[in-house]
């Protein structure tokens, strides 16, 4: 099934001390490259936040105004792309894999299953939605029913979409300080 991939990596990573999250590097790769490598195949992948180099061709966008908040971010990245889902995920996603995505994509499933989208549970259980995948109508009727999307909960946006989860593992696990880097 043909996706496409949202990236969110416009924070301010106050947590890290204003340094730019995106840009931290695991293993010699950065958090932001690792996300765009496992979301290779997408048809179109478009990287909510400032311009950097990265491993490989993709678009870029800025919420309206900057700094709105990750529901803004989002409502940015869905307005380009075309395909009927979108894998949305966060840049500090340091152990999702292409299979991950892969089985996002699979798990949101065909048109008539009802389904708006399907994401990863972290390692303890945790529900992801920044590690999902959504039908593009439905993340628009989401966006429509929030209204000015800044500074809105990403919670908040979720709410009522019928969305199911995989089984807990490392690859929803996201990276919140330091320390979550030498786990």
């Amino acid at each position: 099934m043909e996706f496409d991939a949202v990236v969110l990596a416009g924070g301010g990573s106050t947590r890290f001390g204003g340094v730019d999250k995106a840009l931290l590097v695991l293993d010699g790769v950065s958090l932001l490259d690792r996300v765009l490598t496992a979301t290779i195949a997408a048809e179109s992948t478009v990287v909510v936040g400032p311009e950097r180099a990265v491993c490989r061709p993709v678009d870029w966008t800025l919420e309206n105004p900057p700094g709105g908040g990750p529901v803004a971010g989002i409502a940015a990245g869905i307005a380009l792309g075309r395909s009927p889902v979108v894998v949305l995920l966060s840049c500090d996603l340091p152990w999702i894999t292409t299979d991950e995505v892969a089985q996002l994509v699979d798990g949101v499933g065909d048109s008539t299953s009802g389904r708006d989208g399907f994401g990863l549970l972290d390692s303890g259980g945790r529900e992801q939605w920044l590690a999902a995948a959504y039908r593009r109508t439905a993340l628009v009727e989401a966006l429509k029913r929030i209204g000015d999307p800044r500074d809105k909960s990403v919670r908040r946006l979720f709410l009522g979409l019928d969305l199911a989860w995989s089984a807990p593992s490392r690859a929803g696990d996201d990276v919140d300080s330091w320390a979550d880097l030498d786990d």
